[in-house]
């Protein structure tokens, strides 16, 4: 991997956005249910997706539904679940495509596993299952260990990211995902743009990149993006000036 310095341009009007959430659009909280989303940002991306003719998507380890109630009343297309959750439009429904049957028993494996630990967070998303020990860093190789022993290997694969652990449905990540969406219009025959901050955005970079698009990575650390922006608040910074250039290219 290349270690990306260059601050990425503005957008052009011939780019398709796809955005991870948590560390991108929003700074990561000690809880998942803790994050905050800055107030001018849903106005922000709808504006976005306006000049960019509705190719605006989010592509979150979330469930989709989790993003809209925090950028409400924006809702964008895109992929929650590193993918194994998709859709079309902010108007359609969300298709699942995976089998959510083994995440429940995990669940609950891991929370007996961490018990006696109330700083270790066990998120059952429905179809995949993060474990959080961004309040116990100490215990990130017992985690590990946890997921790795108690994940049917043959129905999730194991990630990692910023101190979570996490089993996501097999064959599921942020490259196919944008491929998905780059199939279906408002994507298809845009140039794709993938904005974020952690291992599993990786997969999302090299996607872009085969499209003939870039990667933006956010933070610190190498990576297969082409680009970096230091933080969040930087990366807003960038949506606002990239609106103003499309601003500029459209009037002209």
């Amino acid at each position: 991997m290349d270690q990306a310095n260059d601050a990425p341009p503005p957008l052009r009007s011939t780019a398709a956005l796809y955005l991870d959430f948590d560390g991108t659009l929003a700074d990561i909280a000690l809880h998942p249910d803790e994050v905050l989303v800055s107030e001018p940002l849903p106005q922000l991306l709808l504006a976005l997706r306006e000049r960019l003719a509705g190719a605006v998507a989010v592509v979150t380890g979330r469930r989709l539904a989790a993003v809209d109630a925090m950028i409400a009343p924006a809702r964008l297309a895109g992929s929650g679940l590193h993918g194994a959750e998709i859709r079309a439009s902010g108007d359609a429904a969300a298709q699942l495509h995976a089998d959510p049957a083994g995440a429940g028993p995990l669940a609950q494996a891991l929370r007996q596993r961490f018990a006696g630990d109330p700083r270790i967070y066990v998120e059952d998303k429905g179809a995949a299952v993060a474990l959080h020990y961004r309040q116990a860093p100490e215990c990130e190789r017992q985690c590990r260990a946890a997921m790795h022993e108690l994940a049917p290997a043959g129905r999730f694969d194991v990630t990692e990211g910023s101190r979570v652990i996490e089993a996501r449905p097999r064959g599921a990540d942020k490259g196919a995902a944008l491929a998905a969406l780059a199939r279906l219009p408002p994507f298809a025959g845009r140039n794709p743009v993938f904005v974020g901050d952690d291992a599993t955005d990786e997969d999302g970079f090299r996607a872009a990149a085969g499209m003939g698009g870039f990667g933006v990575k956010v933070g610190p650390g190498p990576t297969a993006a082409r680009y970096r922006i230091a933080e969040v608040g930087a990366v807003h910074e960038w949506l606002h000036d990239s609106l103003a250039a499309l601003g500029r290219e459209g009037a002209r």
